[in-house]
């Protein structure tokens, strides 16, 4: 582990899997509730690291640690989505998706004792597979959630591949076993075991999206709220499925799409983990900083100007 817990990222290891944390260093909010961090998980496209993402979405207005930790057994140049119709980039994204959660209780250990935080709930966070990762983590009860955001979350692998498949002209490969291990991480045939809780949960997608296209998100939104998981929002932008440019393994400055999502972000968690100015949740909106969500799920005026979103699309 290094860094200065006061101001500077620290770089550690967490069950065996590096991870860059960002001290909380907004100025117009204050942490309110027992949540003191966010875990949020990288995919196999870009950013394909907790480096990278940390640099791409860092959510400096949180008032909370941002804990961006790598997703097991990752290869070190990563694995494109369009892999995905390999039988040994499916079992490498099922292996990643579902060690990631096996291995949330002990992370979640390190970097508390890392950082010198009390145990508590969490918020979670993720990008394509590290989404998929933090939606399991809700589904499985793995730890306690108070909120997630899931940004272009791969819920149904086989339903990816075919995408793929469509675009690429190509068929997948995947062995009985590979096609069968991806089908029992199919998110939304558990979703049922959510009833009765409350985790609201942001979903975050691309109008030009090919990988997790709009319906997609707009599909799981639907059934999460029919299942009555708590409040579920949803918004798209104008982007594509990767937040960085290739090779998207180191950091960089962020990209357009990448802002866009980072605000979105930020808005939410600063919504549901924040006081601001003094207030409950309401400075934020007052003072046009940040964007506020609506109970009906519509962002208000603020996020809904920014470059890049689809018009009407937050719901």
């Amino acid at each position: 582990m290094s860094g200065d817990h006061t101001n500077r990222p620290v770089h550690g290891t967490a069950a065996g899997d590096p991870y860059v944390a960002l001290p909380p260093t907004a100025v117009d909010a204050e942490a309110s509730g027992p949540v003191r961090l966010i875990v949020a998980w990288p995919g196999f496209d870009p950013p394909r690291t907790a480096a990278a993402l940390a640099a791409a979405v860092p959510m400096t207005g949180v008032p909370v640690w941002r804990v961006f930790l790598d997703l097991p057994g990752r290869s070190a140049g990563g694995l494109g989505s369009g892999a995905i119709l390999e039988t040994e980039a499916i079992e490498a994204y099922c292996a990643a998706v579902e060690d990631a959660v096996e291995r949330l209780p002990a992370a979640l250990a390190d970097i508390r004792r890392d950082l010198a935080l009390p145990d508590g709930p969490v918020a979670l966070a993720g990008f394509s597979t590290g989404a998929a990762a933090a939606l399991l983590a809700v589904l499985s009860d793995a730890v306690p959630v108070r909120t997630a955001a899931l940004v272009a979350p791969v819920a149904a692998p086989a339903r990816a591949a075919r995408a793929v498949e469509q675009r690429s002209g190509r068929e997948r490969d995947w062995t009985p076993h590979a096609a069968a291990r991806a089908d029992r991480l199919d998110l939304g045939a558990l979703a049922p075991g959510l009833a009765g809780r409350d985790v609201p949960t942001l979903l975050i997608g691309g109008a030009k999206d090919r990988v997790v296209p709009p319906r997609e998100i707009t599909a799981l939104r639907d059934l999460l709220r029919r299942h009555g998981t708590g409040a579920v929002e949803s918004t798209t932008f104008r982007m594509g499925h990767a937040l960085a440019a290739e090779p998207g393994t180191e950091p960089r400055p962020p990209i357009t799409e990448a802002v866009q999502v980072d605000t979105a972000l930020t808005d939410w968690f600063r919504d549901h983990l924040a006081d601001t100015d003094g207030d409950t949740g309401t400075g934020a909106a007052e003072d046009g900083r940040h964007g506020a969500w609506s109970a009906d799920g519509q962002a208000d005026t603020a996020p809904a100007a920014r470059p890049g979103a689809v018009a009407g699309r937050h719901s």
